[in-house]
């Protein structure tokens, strides 16, 4: 007997041929951006009547391509300004939160040496990586403790703040950078992190970007 010799339908040729591109778009890898998550709202809500400090920022970097050496070059100084526009703004739109800032902290800090270490040597940083729920010692016992002093169990700690230039626009005036400020909320009690998020603005300046982003964080405000 003659083997019998199977040919595939033009049906399932078509089935074949689409299978096979499907395949290949998945593994095409595509040359835009991912979309940046959206920005999480501050959790006023849960926060109203509480004593929540506020950290002093310890890392602020932008690209080469901003050309901004000279402007955030100084380390201290640049420090410095953000703290006072995040303690500002926070403190004026969201008034039921209790904020206890970063020169309050470093008071607090300094009338218990050997006991409060220096808000501004604590390391807080590596909280920017989004797979940390909890947060390891000696951080988790240095917020313990100054919380222990301020009154309260809530840390706002901004992480990290990065100054990157946008991508290019069809039409219209680009902005000059994009500040992207990492924010997460510690529960000093449980030594976890409770919320994060990355807050977003545009500007032409370090400090017009930067504000935008903090004001991203209570939105329905002007």
């Amino acid at each position: 007997m003659r083997p019998v010799t199977l040919r595939p339908t033009k049906l399932l040729q078509a089935n074949y041929f689409l299978l096979l591109l499907a395949c290949l778009s998945c593994g095409k890898k595509s040359d835009q951006p991912p979309t940046p998550l959206p920005t999480a709202p501050l959790p006023t809500a849960g926060l109203a009547g509480e004593r929540v400090a506020l950290t002093p920022l310890a890392l602020v970097a932008a690209e080469d391509t901003l050309h901004w050496d000279a402007v955030v070059g100084a380390r201290r100084t640049t420090l410095d300004k953000c703290d006072s526009i995040i303690a500002t703004l926070l403190t004026a739109r969201a008034p039921e939160v209790t904020w206890v800032g970063p020169a309050e902290l470093r008071h607090v800090a300094r009338r218990a040496p050997g006991i409060v270490a220096d808000p501004d040597q604590m390391g807080t940083p590596f909280l920017r990586a989004s797979n940390i729920i909890d947060v390891p010692d000696p951080l988790r016992y240095q917020l313990r403790t100054l919380m222990g002093l301020v009154g309260g169990r809530y840390v706002l700690v901004p992480a990290g703040l990065v100054f990157r230039k946008p991508p290019a626009r069809p039409s219209g005036r680009p902005a000059v950078a994009t500040a992207e400020l990492s924010v997460v909320l510690i529960d000093t009690r449980v030594g976890k992190i409770g919320w994060r998020t990355i807050a977003r603005g545009e500007g032409e300046d370090p400090w017009t970007a930067l504000t935008r982003a903090v004001k991203s964080l209570t939105p329905g405000l002007p």
